[in-house]
């Protein structure tokens, strides 16, 4: 029978072992630093690069490693900084390609990026109507079919917001040429505005996509930008702490929103409903099984959207009290902020399930009280779905259901304003989006930008002018010093007027067509004869990408056609009349389907003082006569198209429309 030995030098093994294991760590990290790609998940097979510039490059390697970067026969070197970023710049190329882009780096290792090509790239950003998928725009069937052009390429960013400037995206990115099986879920503004301009701009075409439904211009914004306007510290610098630590940030932005609360002229001195001290009056019992709130039987709230309180409490043992905890809340329609015994814990937009962590030490023995200030905006709202989904979890894998003793609800006041959003909300945040979606473009090289947004900021013309500005500006700090701006103004949507009104959507409008106006490097594309008043995402994206085309051709191209049809100039006194005058009219005005234009008011100074102007056209002008007498501070304000969703009938022979606008009356000079 043999005998059991003991393994072979066990003490001088483990002793090999222990001096040859930082050789083994050094191993593994060259290994991995082996794996890792050297440049940039932007430039991979099948991307655009922009012609007639330099071309900007750039990845990771080593921390000091020095690197060639080579395209087309061209060669530049390149050294990896302390972290590790490298970058470089090639020289400009005319359009072209394929080509291949490599990068060598000094131990050996390259990385190749096949069927480069050398165009005219372009941003598309925005929200809803910028995201819109062609699967989704008239006649899409077809459209999608057609789609098979390796000279159009296409890149979607990962949708997500951040607290702070990523380097990286959320999520793999792919260059894409155009095929059938790729552009369905594309951006159909941005392809076909791409499509359309190679038509008579013959060069490769590269489309980056970045937008996000619902989104605020706020979020697109960098965060020196926000600054920069004023007015933004208390939030961005809650933002800048949530980076760090979330539960703290929960916390401080509790606060500014009590503060807000309490600021609110509707709500009595001292009220305080997230306060467990405070008084019980004008709670009533929530039904049992939360559902729509809408649906609960309450006149009151039948029809109701903006705010509703709910209230719980939860009886803990000292042993529970003193685990951490987490907090679910299920689902809350649109936006929560919640506090527990006063404290704010967390705040979320949107379908997902809420879950908090609370800070240690905020639970106590005995009754804990929950609160949610639940935001509804549109439709269906409030603290929704299965009971199992709100409970407090335990760290012993033990909870206890919210739902136990019932929840109460209170009324907000109907005339109260909208609470402030928390910061850190990807689509209604504050640079959340630029974080995470623009930041880790870098400083790609791009030949112009596309904006479709405003939806989510109308009501607040005011402060959208100043907003549009700085993202202007911004986008030239990262992109370009004179990077052209192409405005989608606003398309139609809602009910067709009956008489003249004030519209936050025409507002939105206006603020848009001075803001291309100001600059000579910007253009607006008009789109409110191509709405749908029962669809805020309108289907003829086609003849949007066509304006838009349009556009470029003469903002960024120097064709002399007009950009965007017939440009209101100055409204002037003649006789009895109110003269409007135009350039950028091709052929002649028309009117379509009368031999009148209609939309146009006369106003006077103060709001909901304008009155439907009859109109004639006369030598390339629109003569305004008012139906009805002059209201009595006189005619100060010429209005067309002012409405959310308007109806317009002045064009010219090449078909395009005068967009919306409001211009001072002066008089005529003599």
């Amino acid at each position: 029978m043999a005998t059991t030995r003991p393994p072979i030098g066990t003490k001088t093994l483990r002793l090999a072992r222990l001096l040859l294991a930082p050789y083994s760590l050094l191993a593994v990290s060259v290994a991995q630093a082996a794996d890792k790609p050297l440049l940039d998940p932007l430039f991979q097979d099948h991307a655009v690069v922009q012609r007639d510039q330099a071309i900007p490059v750039w990845g990771q390697a080593s921390p000091g490693e020095s690197l060639k970067v080579a395209l087309d026969g061209r060669t530049v070197s390149s050294r990896a900084g302390a972290d590790g970023h490298w970058r470089a710049s090639l020289p400009a190329l005319p359009a072209g390609g394929p080509y291949t882009l490599s990068v060598t780096a000094a131990d050996g290792r390259s990385q190749t990026a096949k069927d480069i090509l050398v165009g005219d790239v372009w941003f598309c950003g925005g929200q809803s109507n910028m995201e819109l998928q062609v699967h989704r725009t008239l006649n899409s069937r077809s459209e999608i079919m057609g789609a098979d052009n390796d000279r159009l390429r296409m890149l979607t960013v990962p949708q997500t917001g951040a607290s702070a400037p990523q380097k990286n995206f959320a999520g793999p990115v792919q260059w894409k040429p155009t095929t059938p099986e790729n552009v369905p879920d594309f951006s159909a503004t941005c392809y076909y505005f791409a499509r359309e301009l190679q038509k008579t701009v013959d060069v490769p075409m590269g489309m980056v996509n970045a937008s996000l439904g619902g989104s605020r211009i706020e979020a697109w914004l960098s965060a020196q930008a926000l600054r920069k306007l004023g007015g933004y510290d208390e939030a961005l610098d809650v933002l800048a702490l949530h980076a760090k630590d979330e539960q703290a940030a929960a916390a401080q932005w509790g606060k500014l929103w009590a503060k807000w609360w309490g600021s609110q002229p509707q709500v009595p001195k001292g009220d305080a409903p997230w306060d467990p001290a405070a008084s019980g009056s004008g709670w009533k019992a929530a039904p049992k099984e939360l559902i729509n709130y809408q649906d609960w039987g309450v006149p009151e709230l039948a029809s109701y959207t903006g705010m509703l309180w709910y209230r719980t409490t939860v009886t803990l043992t000292g042993q529970q009290a003193a685990q951490d905890a987490t907090l679910a809340l299920g689902n809350v329609d649109e936006v929560d902020q919640t506090w527990v015994n006063g404290h704010g814990v967390g705040s979320s937009y949107g379908g997902a399930p809420r879950s908090y962590p609370l800070p240690h030490g905020l639970l106590h023995a005995g009754k804990n009280v929950i609160v949610i200030n639940a935001l509804n905006t549109y439709l269906a709202g409030g603290v929704v779905g299965p009971s199992d989904t709100r409970a407090l979890k335990f760290a012993d894998g033990s909870s206890v259901p919210l739902d136990a003793n019932g929840w109460q609800y209170r009324e907000v006041p109907t005339d109260i304003g909208a609470p402030p959003l928390a910061p850190w909300l990807s689509a209604s945040g504050k640079t959340t989006l630029y974080n995470g979606m623009v930041a880790p473009l870098g400083h790609y090289a791009f030949r112009g930008a596309l904006w479709y947004q405003g939806e989510s900021n109308t009501g607040e013309a005011n402060e959208y002018r100043a907003l549009l500005e700085a993202y202007r500006n911004d986008l030239r700090a990262q992109f370009g010093a004179k990077l052209p701006l192409l405005i989608v103004q606003l398309s139609s949507y809602g009910p067709a007027p009956t008489k003249p009104a004030e519209s936050g959507w025409a507002d939105v409008r206006e603020v848009e067509r001075l803001v291309a106006a100001e600059d000579p490097n910007s253009a607006l594309a008009v789109s409110v004869d191509i709405g749908e008043r029962y669809d805020i995402h309108p289907a003829n994206k086609q003849e949007l990408g066509r304006r838009l085309a349009r556009a470029a051709r003469h903002v960024i191209y120097g064709e002399s056609l007009p950009p965007s049809g017939p440009l209101p100039v100055a409204a002037t006194r003649e006789g009895d009349a109110v003269a409007v005058s135009f350039r950028d009219v091709t052929g002649k005005l028309v009117a379509y389907s009368s031999n009148h234009p209609i939309g146009f008011e006369l106003c006077g100074t103060q709001a909901d003082s304008c009155s439907y102007a009859d109109a004639d056209l006369r030598e390339g002008k629109v003569l305004l006569h008012l139906d009805t007498p002059p209201p009595s501070h006189g005619i100060a304000r010429v209005r067309y198209c002012w409405a959310d969703s308007p109806f317009c009938t002045l064009y010219d022979e090449a078909g395009l429309p005068a967009g919306p606008f409001q211009l001072d009356v002066t008089s005529s000079p003599r």
